[in-house]
């Protein structure tokens, strides 16, 4: 399930690519694709809960217009980032349209980063975000993740050390994949910290609109934030539009060097992105849907892990609030040799170590609750639990 070997290659990699880690979710992807593997391994949104038909009706709508067909400027078009700012109560000149947030993630990065230049990132941590500060070839220190967030006092403990990150980054809202959300008290302290201290906060949130219990929070304040949006997750990834939100400046970075990149996104995907989410009507019965029915699925799974999970070997996890993921701890048990005998039990997860940076996550496991219907959750946690009865006889 490893990528392929870089030094086996007849091509020499250039050095930034080579201190790239291969992404162990992608090639695991590709080993459970057979149809008898329920699969709780992918960071996918539901396909059955894509709004195809109100996609194609603005897909209509805007194809009418020859100019929708046309390049665009480099920061999209005018009416996404509108809408965009309108729903995030900031102006259209602090917004930049993109090819996914990944993109952003990426053009960020190369934007603000030398080699060299030390980025913090959460342990676990999104792998995307790891990949794209390797590729750039910074300076990469973990912190543990907490309860509430990043942990905002081990940071003030490296600031007061010496530590000088130019990057901050966070996945704010149920953490891909630790599945926490920040606290107040860490938005706020991180924005203090920033400010004294100069640093970047790149603040990732594909997940925050996806909230379907407990409070939700107000995004990390002041001017040193660089906030990730995205598209993907509440309408369709295949549209490929995310955004980011930061100081005009910043803006104007991003933008110049986006034009090395691509040139400009697409305009027909950004016109038919921005007809849908300027539908507010639409939208709030869409989301309202989505929250629902992960709700839903959420549940099931949780019910699933307590029952069949429990008593076998003491599974410990938080309960989920929003986003896509649950993030467990199996005591005593080593995941990656888990994943084989679960994959022949028809399921498949991805092993904590796949996000590790530092820290030792041996025990740990992501799953998706988002693609798979309650029953099938249901299903899917009992061959889990056969796995884990092969493993222990094994």
């Amino acid at each position: 399930m490893s990528s392929p070997s870089l030094s086996s290659s007849t091509v020499r990699p250039s050095r930034a690519l080579s201190s790239i880690r291969g992404s162990a979710i992608r090639d695991l992807l590709r080993v459970t694709e057979r149809p008898d593997v329920l699969s709780m391994a992918g960071g996918l949104p539901a396909t059955d809960l894509i709004p195809s038909d109100r996609i194609a009706e603005a897909a209509s709508r805007v194809i009418s217009e020859a100019s929708a067909l046309q390049y665009t400027v480099s920061a999209g078009v005018r009416p996404l980032r509108e809408v965009v700012a309108d729903r995030d109560g900031t102006h259209p000149e602090r917004v930049l349209i993109t090819h996914g947030s990944q993109q952003a993630l990426f053009l960020s990065a190369q934007a603000l980063l030398d080699p060299g230049d030390t980025v913090i990132v959460d342990d676990p941590v999104y792998v995307g975000a790891l990949q794209v500060f390797q590729s750039v070839r910074a300076e990469i220190v973990a912190l543990p993740i907490t309860a509430e967030g990043t942990d905002v006092d081990r940071l003030e403990r490296l600031l007061s050390d010496g530590v000088r990150p130019r990057i901050v980054h966070t996945v704010s809202n149920f953490h891909n994949p630790a599945g926490v959300t920040a606290s107040a008290r860490t938005r706020r302290r991180l924005a203090e910290l920033a400010a004294d201290h100069g640093f970047w906060i790149i603040e990732d949130d594909p997940y925050g609109q996806l909230r379907f219990a407990g409070r939700s929070m107000d995004p990390i304040p002041g001017d040193r934030v660089i906030r990730l949006g995205s598209a993907s997750k509440i309408l369709a990834p295949a549209l490929r539009v995310g955004w980011l939100q930061a100081s005009p400046d910043v803006v104007e970075l991003v933008e110049l060097l986006r034009q090395g990149a691509d040139l400009c996104g697409s305009t027909f995907a950004q016109l038919m992105t921005a007809d849908l989410l300027g539908d507010s009507d639409f939208m709030t019965a869409h989301v309202s849907d989505l929250r629902r029915e992960y709700a839903r699925r959420a549940a099931a799974l949780t019910g699933a892990l307590r029952t069949d999970l429990g008593a076998v070997c003491g599974v410990e996890f938080i309960e989920p609030e929003g986003g896509m993921f649950c993030w467990l701890r199996l005591p005593g048990l080593d995941t990656a040799i888990l994943l084989d005998h679960a994959v022949r039990a028809g399921v498949a997860f991805v092993p904590g170590a796949a996000f590790a940076v530092d820290a030792g996550l041996g025990d740990r496991l992501r799953l998706s609750f988002a693609t798979l219907s309650p029953d099938q959750l249901t299903e899917a946690v009992r061959r889990l639990a056969t796995a884990v009865h092969d493993l222990g006889r094994g």
